[in-house]
């Protein structure tokens, strides 16, 4: 970002787009912005639950139904945070599914969404906002990758093959980009407690995260802490950079915990 915050919290006075915003880590991103100091069109597929991020996130806040799919969408998108807000300084490329399968096993039709969702909306997302970002003096992107994006995961041949297109696009944009005063990075979540992952089978007995290093899953509210550290100045020399937040799952191998008695 250019200009210092005006106004308390790191992102005082800024102005924050944050898609697949009414759930999981994209809600928690948005509450995030608002605590600290910040602006922030929540946007997201649903009709309907607008009226949640008035009631929940106040007047710093506002909802707009996106197709991350449409550029159309995008457009209006994009021109209704600068129209409600006078400007536009972060995107949170956040919206995405998830189509588990195996490489045998898995179907167009998903593949085809995954591609859409995760891969064509994160570009066409970065593409709507180069200009009122260019004009604000500079910006930021956070591009919400995943930890399927670290290495290989059996099962995850589409979701995983989306994510790791997300993590090159976020490093070329920020080649790109960075000319204008835009910096892009991406955040690689591992298992975050949240609504998309609540149907994963998990062992009935023991924690099926004992063998992390940190031994649970992740909160939401600890990637929207990392999200907005990206978006503040004091991330101002870090672009093109992809950040893990995983409790150690891509750190290397996974090994049976040393016996230490």
């Amino acid at each position: 970002m250019s200009s210092a915050p005006v106004g308390g919290g790191c992102l005082g006075g800024r102005v924050a787009l944050v898609t697949g915003g009414l759930g999981g880590i994209g809600w928690a991103v948005a509450a995030r912005v608002v605590a600290e100091g910040g602006r922030v069109l929540v946007t997201d597929l649903a009709a309907e639950d607008g009226g949640r991020v008035a009631d929940e996130l106040g007047e710093a806040a506002r909802y707009v139904q996106l197709d991350v799919r449409a550029p159309r969408a995008w457009q209006a998108a994009v021109a209704g945070a600068v129209s409600e807000f006078g400007g536009l300084n972060l995107l949170v490329n956040n919206a995405g599914v998830w189509r588990p399968g195996l490489l045998a096993e898995v179907t167009v039709a998903d593949a085809a969404l995954s591609f859409e969702v995760n891969q064509l909306g994160c570009l066409l997302g970065m593409q709507a906002v180069i200009e009122p970002m260019r004009a604000a003096g500079g910006g930021c992107i956070v591009n919400v990758s995943s930890g399927a994006a670290m290495g290989g995961f059996p099962g995850q041949i589409v979701y995983g093959g989306t994510k790791w297109a997300v993590r090159g696009m976020t490093k070329t944009a920020a080649m790109e980009l960075g000319q204008f005063g835009i910096r892009v990075n991406s955040v690689h979540p591992g298992s975050i407690d949240t609504p998309m992952t609540a149907s994963v089978r998990r062992p009935s007995s023991g924690n099926p995260f004992g063998f992390l290093p940190v031994p649970r899953r992740g909160r939401p509210e600890e990637v929207a802490v990392l999200v907005v550290h990206l978006a503040s100045d004091a991330s101002g020399y870090i672009t093109g950079a992809e950040v893990v937040i995983d409790g150690g799952l891509t750190a290397g191998p996974v090994m049976p915990r040393p016996i230490t008695d």
